[in-house]
């Protein structure tokens, strides 16, 4: 789909919050390389603590677009109602990319030695949680032994409280984790690609029902730009470490050194929405207690007529 089958856009200079995290690379990859200003778009990215974060100001009309964790936009829609749409796939969990870490000197050197211990994520009942209680599960340890923080721990923030002892352990992705390991000499303890929740879906783009009616041409736009950008994330990892290591902004912002780029974990980068594989998050969400009923996701997710994600599939 070229810039020429889509209309002029409705609104040119979009406000997008992104969590920084290795599961954004195709959205970094298309601003690195000048994806959204050939659609015509101006990008005024703000960096993420966690879906959780940014959800209210994309009610408020703050934020155009986000991209973050699919626990937290399920939650917001199956719970509170609030008008969400799923407009594209972010991420797909691959080995190494979502990890719980303990120090070196720390006495925990199992998931059982959690018991009573606390383990850090950046936001309450989100989807590292979510990761964290199932590999819990599937490994014997019983969730409601573990404490979790109540209040949340920025990525950025994650291993400094880890190596201060403030928490026990700290649940990270990359490009995190592998900054907790170079700089702090963080260990392994589990890595959370594994049983119910290998391959798991984490991250998505989303807007709300009222913007993407007022915007089409915009959004499409938007994906046009976002899914050749998925695509060479999904091929070229050179092309994600130039991403990241150009961030403007530095470090807060996702910012990584050429050093840490290189030894990243990756994820897999999808094209377009996959309603299947997005239906096992709530259907793992219902059996560990983020959701009190069955919840079916295809009420969220953008629909198929809007956008055609074939011309940017490789398949």
């Amino acid at each position: 789909m070229s810039a020429l089958s889509i209309g002029p856009a409705e609104k040119t200079t979009l406000n997008v919050g992104v969590v920084p995290a290795m599961d954004s690379a195709g959205f970094f990859v298309a601003l690195h390389e000048g994806l959204f200003a050939k659609e015509g778009l101006t990008i005024n990215y703000t960096p993420a603590v966690s879906s959780d974060t940014v959800i209210g100001a994309q009610l408020q009309g703050q934020l155009d677009i986000t991209g973050g964790n699919y626990v937290s936009y399920i939650q917001a829609v199956a719970e509170k109602h609030d008008p969400f749409e799923v407009i594209a796939e972010g991420s797909v969990m691959q080995q190494g990319s979502q990890v719980i870490f303990t120090m070196p000197k720390s006495n925990i050197k199992t998931l059982a030695g959690l018991k009573g211990h606390v383990l850090g994520v950046n936001a309450p009942e989100n989807i590292d949680y979510l990761l964290d209680v199932s590999v819990l599960s599937e490994n014997g340890v019983n969730m409601d032994s573990v404490k979790f923080p109540a209040q949340p721990i920025p990525f950025p923030a994650m291993a400094g409280e880890l190596s201060s002892g403030k928490i026990d352990a700290a649940t990270m992705p990359e490009p995190f984790a592998s900054i907790a390991e170079q700089q702090l000499g963080a260990v392994t303890l589990a890595d959370l690609n594994q049983g119910a929740t290998q391959e798991f879906p984490i991250e998505g783009y989303v807007v709300t029902k009222a913007w993407a009616k007022a915007n089409p041409n915009t959004l499409r736009r938007f994906l046009a730009a976002l899914e050749q950008g998925q695509a060479i994330a999904d091929t070229n990892r050179g092309a994600v470490e130039q991403a990241f290591e150009t961030i403007k902004g530095g470090a807060p912002d996702g910012q990584v050194p050429s050093s840490i780029a290189a030894l990243m974990a990756l994820n897999t980068y999808p094209i377009g929405i996959d309603q299947a594989r997005l239906q096992r998050v709530a259907d793992v969400m219902h059996q560990f207690g983020l959701l009190p009923n069955r919840f079916d996701v295809g009420d969220m997710l953008m629909p198929a007529s809007d956008f055609d994600f074939a011309a940017f599939s490789s398949s």
